[in-house]
């Protein structure tokens, strides 16, 4: 394991969720330069610093016990790591307080060090958000790797901020360097809402939900077949994103029991929002989690997926093949998985895997949708 060594700390860091001989790092050359470029300003012992994106908690964890510290994001999995990564470097919990993406950090902050995140949305709300909650003096500095820094991550930092000075490139990672100056604040256009026609849903999107701008075209195949005359079944909508998949599930089986679960916090408040819109005060479980990692064995009749192919910036079937594994293990004997995937991914043969039975419930020419029995 590679020690993130900075002139605030060497630690030790994990990713979050562990994977056997993982070949990634829970850090890279953009968290560095940051730090280093942080260490090299000075950082007061008192100072309130603000950590937005960070993903698995390695600026956090350098920074713990050097500042006041509160780290921002919206992955349940990163909130994990973090507090995975203080124990194991026998750091405090308390020495970081991280608050989700769902709700506002409260400032005023110092420093405000931020990751760029892959969506621009996020980055976009985050920065409305920061209005009023800038100390005097306070510096922003933003990073990423150049090959993930898009043009437009400037330009928002320059629109709700102030001028942006962009550093040279260290180990292929870059600063925007922001003067925060006083500008007028702004109404966010998040969350923003899109019309479906069947079922008959008016569905909310915060501003870090998986196509925020109109249903996907995986889960539109799936919608049509999803399962029905489930009775009182327990059914999970795993990787839940705004809710529709166990909104309609239990629009079509009035008396299922529906738990959705995601490790987006956006995703979860956009759920929670949509099920209230949809169904009113029927009773649901919406959490953010780690998949299905907390749900007990032999607990549900049902799983929804539509599995996601990537982590961040990181491309690969890693997370779809643990939602499997943990749909299998919360299954009761004769529980159903059901998932939509492309064809390509070539689920089917994972599944066989897992399931003692793998029926093709539908296809088109990009898509399959499949049920595996337990």
């Amino acid at each position: 394991m590679p020690v993130f060594t900075t002139p605030f700390a060497s630690l030790d860091l994990y990713r979050q969720p562990p994977q056997r001989d993982d070949p990634l790092q829970a850090f890279d050359a953009a968290d560095e330069y940051l730090l280093n470029h942080l260490a090299e300003q000075g950082l007061a012992s008192d100072a309130r610093v603000l950590l937005l994106n960070d993903s698995f908690g390695a600026l956090a964890a350098s920074l713990a016990g050097k500042a006041q510290v509160t780290s921002s994001g919206d992955s349940h999995l990163g909130a994990l790591a973090l507090a995975n990564n203080l124990a194991c470097n026998n750091l405090p919990a308390d020495s970081v307080q991280f608050v989700p993406a769902s709700q506002t950090a409260s400032g005023p902050f110092d420093w405000v060090l931020i990751r760029i995140p892959k969506t621009l949305a996020l980055l976009e709300e985050q920065l409305i958000r920061l209005h009023g909650q800038l100390a005097p003096g306070a510096r922003v500095v933003a990073a990423g790797m150049v090959k993930h820094l898009p043009r437009s991550a400037g330009d928002l930092l320059e629109q709700y901020l102030g001028p942006v000075q962009a550093s040279l490139a260290v180990k292929k990672a870059r600063l925007l360097l922001v003067t925060p100056v006083d500008k007028p604040a702004v109404a966010s256009p998040y969350p923003s809402r899109y019309l479906l026609d069947s079922p008959p849903l008016a569905l909310l999107n915060h501003a870090n939900v998986f196509c925020r701008e109109g249903l996907d075209i995986g889960t539109r195949a799936f919608l049509p077949h999803l399962p029905l005359n489930l009775g009182t079944a327990r059914v999970a909508d795993l990787g839940c994103g705004n809710g529709v998949l166990g909104i309609a599930c239990a629009l079509a089986n009035p008396q299922a029991q529906l738990t959705l679960v995601d490790e987006s916090y956006m995703a979860v408040q956009s759920s929670e929002e949509n099920w209230r819109a949809a169904l009113g005060e029927r009773a649901v479980t919406i959490r953010a989690g780690d998949g299905l990692a907390e749900q007990a064995e032999d607990s549900l009749d049902i799983v929804l997926c539509n599995p996601p192919f990537h982590q961040q910036q990181v491309v690969g079937d890693f997370l779809a093949w643990r939602m499997f594994q943990q749909a299998r293990a919360a299954l009761v004997k004769g529980g159903e998985l059901w998932i939509v995937g492309n064809r390509h991914l070539g689920y089917h043969a994972k599944l066989k895997r897992l399931f003692r039975g793998v029926e093709q419930v539908a296809a088109n020419p990009k898509f399959v949708i499949l049920k595996a029995i337990k």
